[in-house]
């Protein structure tokens, strides 16, 4: 009983999680179609058969399907969910019905309502960054080495306690977290640190060692490890103004880091096994719901990010197969 409760409760919550994030990216399309004139006929989270919908004044019938695993807008014009173009009730269009047609837009119109599906899951990250950063406050710890392991990469390199790491191949480092990230991503690789000690800088060539590990899940993960500890963490919350800045760039770092993975995951630097799948997020959704708000909305925003980045693909079913032609075109 125990274990099919787990099932249920994982469920559950992948369920949500996938319906907010599919929501927010169908709405983009939707959105900007309507600002271009396009007619929406159906606004759609799920597929198959409808279990749940209304029509709207503006005529589009919002629903959901039985299999709440997507969603999709179908334009005016449209044979399919796809956006493919329906040829036969084309050449029965008269003029006016050819102006709310999606396949009658311009270019820009069509590329605008093709990429507003990816920015809008971009933007809900913003969001809710910007939310957590006003209300929880961000996360903040000054890159100041608070410890440093026995026999660790830092140690070799001939890192110390107290020294502040400011720069890491050129990129400035401004929290600890951001060294985290950077360091997680690159097991292996040789990293160049600019630091700075009693006041005067020095420049350190440090190789964070590869190491497994196994997240509560049992995922097995290819890491880096540097081997330094922090000084002290605490929880600044910020004005509207720098909370939108800076969950801009925490969403800008999430989509590098991300296709960093990715790139290391073609080129087989990593196990493919590490991207997940379905049953996978599901497990994430339910424990991060179980952690509470703060940990479920972070997972949100991950998520969101990745649902765009992969919607940017230059894939014939994806968003960015779409954008590929219209570039062509």
């Amino acid at each position: 009983m125990e274990v099919l409760s787990g099932i249920t409760h994982n469920l559950v919550w992948f369920l949500v999680v996938l319906t907010i994030v599919v929501y927010f990216h169908e709405l983009g399309h939707y959105s900007v179609a309507r600002l271009c004139g396009v007619r929406v006929e159906t606004f759609s989270i799920g597929f198959g058969r409808e279990i749940l919908g209304y029509t709207a004044k503006s005529g589009t019938r919002w629903k959901m399907g039985i299999i709440p695993l997507g969603g999709y807008v179908k334009f005016f014009g449209d044979a399919g969910p796809v956006s493919n173009k329906d040829f036969d009730a084309d050449q029965n269009m008269s003029v006016e019905e050819r102006k709310v047609s999606f396949h009658y837009k311009s270019l820009k119109q069509k590329f605008a309502i093709v990429a507003a599906g990816p920015m809008a899951n971009f933007l809900l990250a913003v969001v809710i960054l910007s939310t957590i950063f006003v209300t929880f406050g961000r996360p903040h710890t000054p890159p100041i080495i608070g410890s440093v392991m026995a026999d660790s990469a830092a140690a070799k390199s001939g890192l110390r306690v107290g020294d502040r790491i400011i720069q890491i191949d050129q990129r400035s480092i401004k929290r600890f977290e951001e060294i985290r990230d950077i360091v997680l991503f690159r097991p292996g690789e040789r990293l160049e640190l600019l630091i700075v000690r009693a006041g005067e800088r020095l420049q350190i060539h440090a190789t964070p060692s590869a190491s497994e590990v196994t997240d509560n899940l049992g995922n097995t993960h290819r890491v880096g490890i540097l081997g330094i500890g922090v000084s002290g963490r605490e929880y600044r919350k910020l004005g509207i103004g720098s909370a939108v800045v800076a969950s801009i760039t925490e969403t800008y770092f999430l989509v590098q880091r991300t296709m960093e993975g990715l790139g290391q995951i073609i080129a087989g630097t990593r196990s493919a096994k590490e991207l997940g799948g379905p049953v996978l997020i599901a497990q994430m959704s339910g424990q991060q719901a179980a952690n509470g708000p703060l940990s479920f909305f972070n997972f949100v925003v991950i998520l969101s990010v990745t649902l765009g980045l992969i919607n940017l693909f230059p894939i014939p079913v994806l968003d960015g197969g779409h954008l590929l032609f219209f570039g062509i075109e």
